[in-house]
């Protein structure tokens, strides 16, 4: 018996949606509030969240919070630490850079000026890129930028690691960063 014109059509729509759901997106890119200064990251994935003391020199450490994860062959986080004034967030953020580059001695770095939306002048936005070099671990990016909030000044670091399958997700993150 011949199926009704009807069913001809939907059985292989409704077979497609099943298959369609089935997969899922290695980059699902969502809108992830960070601490509660008010910057929203744009994040490939479903971050984890976590607290951690961050040597930035001698006696010297900060408590940072972070939200992260992994998708497509690389780690996305946005580390967030607070200052109680310019000169404070001036001297972590300077401290902060330093200990990051001194992880990456022997790589390629280049650091340069960066800019953000209503990002503050003062720490100025900076931005690190370590290059792919064969037989070095995987590239990373980085960029630290600051914003004043309630007579504080808020700290961040937007980090990926590692080398994502799509060649626009480091953009897509980067250009994902919004500060009220």
């Amino acid at each position: 018996m011949p199926l009704p014109p009807c069913t001809r059509f939907v059985a292989p729509a409704v077979l497609a949606s099943c298959l369609l759901g089935a997969c899922s997106p290695v980059f699902n890119w969502r809108e992830v509030p960070i601490a509660d200064d008010g910057l929203v990251a744009l994040l490939p994935c479903k971050p984890d969240r976590a607290t951690r003391s961050l040597p930035l020199g001698p006696g010297a450490t900060i408590t940072v919070d972070m939200a992260g994860c992994e998708a497509g062959g690389a780690t996305f986080a946005v580390a967030h630490a607070t200052a109680d004034d310019a000169a404070q967030a001036e001297r972590w953020m300077n401290a902060w850079r330093a200990a990051t580059r001194s992880q990456l001695v022997g790589r390629s770095v280049a650091e340069v000026p960066a800019t953000l939306l209503r990002a503050s002048p003062s720490p100025a936005p900076v931005r690190l890129d370590v290059q792919d070099a064969p037989g070095s671990p995987p590239p990373a990016h980085m960029l630290w930028f600051a914003q004043q909030r309630a007579g504080k000044i808020a700290l961040y670091q937007a980090t990926v690691l590692g080398r994502p399958e799509s060649a626009d997700a480091l953009t897509t993150f980067l250009e994902g960063l919004r500060l009220p």
